[in-house]
């Protein structure tokens, strides 16, 4: 035991995790910021928080209907398997990350470290924005999908005609897409499974409430997203066995294609059956996705970031948790429920919330293979020489797949069928440069450090944590 650690821990399991705490609390005091959490995730609480919020078999059914009408069968196989290559090398560059740092402040916190000193501020306070667009658009989203889910089952149990408005949305676009499904059209079946891998970076937000962090965050994220496009291709193949005719599943009353699917597979109460259990998936995601979202918004607070920031980034006493946030977020995801008066707005928030979220994600890893190539300090998970071509990959298929989703759906679009992603984004990333120009620039500085450090403590700290946790 080195000279930094306290000496009161003594040989058993109830000292051994109370070291792993005091050594998770260094840790985060060398990064800036003292522990207001309570560290109550372990390892296997992590990962199925990360897989929880992206929800394999509640969110393919939602967005089945992307690569059916874009590609058929090829579709289903090829528009989800292409995309997972990719993302997988997006969740390595954030794994590194997360394990050298492991705050809730996560991505826009990285942004801040890796950037050129004169450009730090300004990189974290896009990088934020960024992210908390994707971040509310995703609880949006979970629960635009939910409705359509629970619509489904209320339409077959009623034997009622009345149909979801988004999907209606969507199959005005069908007319379009069949005929182009071997060239551009193809490509949007990609939507489905960018939108289905977001989230894993919510390890990094919940990194202040698990013990072991700089392991344990890391782990989680490339468990999750592992075992989602594992076995979400293994739905997809199964789904796609299960199909034989695209035409008669697009044709359907039904507001989802694989409700139809599983009706067809399972007759009414087979399909019933496993319609609860979607909807029941939905209800944990959306609430996963909503803890996710507050944990940004604290983070983001807590460096005096947003309007009101003294309001969000409270603890609650009672349950050690930032329950003024959680409401920001639920406030704001009502807000942004409001564009369903329209059904092109609401069919948007897919490509919003992935655009939003990957954004900020492509910026840290863009600066880590630029400018913050000699910055980062290596955690338990690293890369080592390969973080450079895994990089470049990433943040060219953030690029190109970012281009793809801002398209409207048809060549020649009307309002009814116009992307609207571009213009949630758009908005957003305005606000965020007129008040960094306007206002922020004169008193955002990034993160900031709210604990005392002593340098020669936590060295010792860190290099006990890289010794003792490599994986």
């Amino acid at each position: 035991m080195s000279a930094s650690t306290p000496a009161v821990f003594a040989d058993n399991p109830v000292a051994r995790r109370r070291k792993k705490h005091w050594k998770d609390d260094a840790l985060l005091a060398r990064l800036g910021y003292k522990s207001q959490f309570r560290r109550e995730f372990s390892l296997l609480e992590t990962i199925a928080f990360a897989f929880s919020i992206m929800g394999i078999s509640s969110a393919v059914s939602t967005s089945f209907y992307f690569p059916l009408v874009a590609g058929g069968h090829a579709g289903m196989i090829f528009g989800w398997l292409i995309p997972c290559f990719f993302v997988l090398c997006i969740a390595c560059c954030l794994a590194e990350l997360t394990s050298s740092m492991p705050t809730s402040a996560g991505l826009y916190y990285f942004s801040a470290k890796l950037a050129p000193e004169k450009y730090s501020a300004l990189a974290s306070w896009i990088t934020g924005w960024a992210n908390i667009t994707g971040q509310v658009a995703l609880v949006c989203s979970i629960g635009t999908n939910g409705v359509s889910t629970a619509d489904a089952f209320t339409l077959l149990e009623n034997n009622t005609g009345w149909k979801n408005g988004t999907f209606l949305s969507f199959k005005s676009h069908s007319v379009t897409l069949i005929p182009l499904a071997d060239g551009w059209a193809f490509l949007l079946a990609f939507t489905a499974p960018m939108w289905c891998l977001t989230g894993y970076d919510a390890a990094a937000h919940i990194s202040e409430e698990t013990a072991g962090a700089a392991r344990s965050a890391p782990i989680a994220i490339m468990t999750a997203v592992i075992f989602t496009e594992v076995f979400g291709w293994l739905f997809l193949i199964s789904a796609s066995y299960a199909t034989t005719s695209v035409d008669d599943l697009l044709a359907s009353e039904l507001p989802l294609p694989m409700g139809q699917l599983f009706l067809n597979a399972l007759g009414k109460k087979g399909m019933l059956a496993i319609w609860c259990l979607l909807i029941s998936i939905q209800w944990v995601n959306g609430i996963s996705q909503g803890v996710d979202a507050s944990r940004v918004i604290f983070a983001f607070a807590r460096d005096n970031a947003l309007p009101g920031s003294r309001w969000w980034k409270q603890i609650n006493p009672y349950t050690q948790t930032p329950v003024n946030a959680v409401w920001l977020v639920m406030a704001c995801t009502i807000v942004l429920g409001l564009f369903g008066f329209s059904d092109a707005a609401l069919s948007s928030l897919a490509g919003a919330t992935v655009v939003g979220i990957y954004t900020s994600y492509g910026i840290p890893i863009f600066l880590r293979i630029t400018s913050g190539r000699g910055k980062l300090k290596p955690g338990p998970f690293s890369l080592g020489k390969y973080y450079m071509p895994i990089g470049i990959i990433s943040v060219a298929w953030i690029a190109f797949v970012e281009v793809l989703l801002l398209f409207p759906y048809t060549e020649a679009p009307a309002p009814i069928d116009m992307n609207y992603a571009i213009v949630l984004v758009a908005a957003v990333l305005l606000f965020a440069s007129a008040s960094w120009v306007l206002s922020a620039r004169k008193w955002f500085t990034g993160p900031v450090p709210n604990v005392e450090r002593d340098d020669s403590d936590l060295d010792v700290t860190e290099v006990e944590v890289g010794k003792d946790e490599k994986l």
